[in-house]
């Protein structure tokens, strides 16, 4: 059996519990765990007194491992533990260098190692000594499929309940970046007056701006139903509002969902729960939209529809097309979409 990856909600229980380990390796394309963790562990483990003389924040593009090697072996000053932060470990040429430390590690330090926008290779000695020694963790990309789920839940944590339709807005509208998402709520929740418990679209287009009607989740909804008006007033809307609606969000929205389509015809079942469990959705109910979809496009079609997402891309970033500006192939997509 495959051994389960770490999450950081196990870190972070594991934190709580005051279950500290030597060595945490914080790593992927998603930085915002990695930041979440890293400053849950500088805020909580000492005390703001004992933070002066055991608490270190380093950064990899200005620091030898060596001296971080020799900071980690030093004993705390009046304190149970001190903790080491490294920021920009991807930056490290000489990683394997951390090798001899990792066999006896200093019990009462605590070495945080912050890699962003990668990961190291888990075939690697070293990344297999960091894992015996210590805690190994991937901060993996969300899915866009999970995306409304996380607003969900983040809004949940403080109390306040979100529509369904809102949360689907949010995400459509925002993608994947966490750490924008997780800061257009904050101000979203800081906006709410202290009867508002609920979250509409409506007050997602006045506190975020995001409109409930000229939207990539809108012209999705129109693509499905195969709205020719609502798709070409959507488009029209876009074009007239470039800097809010950019081509490349919409074009990556729409593989997206394109892409989902197409496995979506691979579902040994074609129900609610055949189909969430192919995406991986969250809940069965998400997948309405692909069977509805699946009712107006032919699995050869939705081939053709992934092609020609592919070839606006291509253009929209000039290959292959010396003028047309991004509205007109907007424009030319959808119709292709469409018909």
């Amino acid at each position: 059996m495959a051994k389960q990856e770490i999450t950081h909600v196990d870190i972070v229980k594991d934190l709580q519990a005051k279950k500290y380990k030597p060595v945490y390796y914080l790593m992927g394309e998603e930085s915002y765990y990695i930041d979440r963790i890293a400053d849950y562990m500088a805020d909580t483990i000492l005390t703001d007194e004992e933070k002066e003389f055991n608490q270190m924040v380093l950064y990899a593009s200005d620091t030898e491992l060596s001296t971080i090697i020799n900071a980690a072996r030093r004993y705390p000053m009046m304190a149970e533990h001190q903790v080491i932060i490294v920021k920009e470990a991807q930056n490290f040429k000489n990683l394997d260098e951390l090798s001899f430390y990792l066999q006896k590690p200093q019990p009462s330090t605590i070495l945080v190692f912050c890699h962003k926008n990668g990961a190291l290779d888990r075939r690697k000695k070293i990344t297999l000594e960091i894992e015996k020694s210590g805690v190994l963790f991937e901060s993996k990309r969300m899915k866009d499929t999970q995306l409304p789920g996380f607003i969900s839940t983040y809004l949940k944590r403080k109390g306040i309940d979100i529509e369904p339709q809102a949360s689907q807005l949010i995400a459509e509208s925002i993608g994947s970046d966490l750490n924008r998402i997780s800061s257009e709520l904050d101000k979203l929740f800081l906006s709410l007056s202290s009867q508002q418990k609920r979250v509409t679209p409506e007050l997602v287009e006045r506190h975020i701006g995001i409109s409930k009607d000229f939207n990539n989740f809108e012209l999705r909804n129109a693509l499905i139903e195969k709205d020719v008006f609502k798709a070409n007033q959507i488009i029209k809307y876009f074009e007239e509002n470039p800097k809010s609606n950019p081509i490349q969000m919409t074009l990556s929205l729409l593989f997206s969902f394109f892409s989902n389509l197409m496995l979506a015809y691979y579902a040994p079942e074609k129900s609610e729960q055949g189909i969430a469990a192919q995406l991986g959705l969250r809940n069965a109910w998400q997948a309405r939209d692909y069977m509805a979809a699946m009712r107006k496009y032919s699995a050869v079609k939705v081939m053709y529809i992934i092609s020609d997402i592919r070839e606006c891309d291509a253009k929209s970033k000039g290959v292959g097309n010396p003028s047309t500006d991004n509205g007109d192939l907007l424009k030319e997509l959808i119709y292709k979409i469409l018909h």
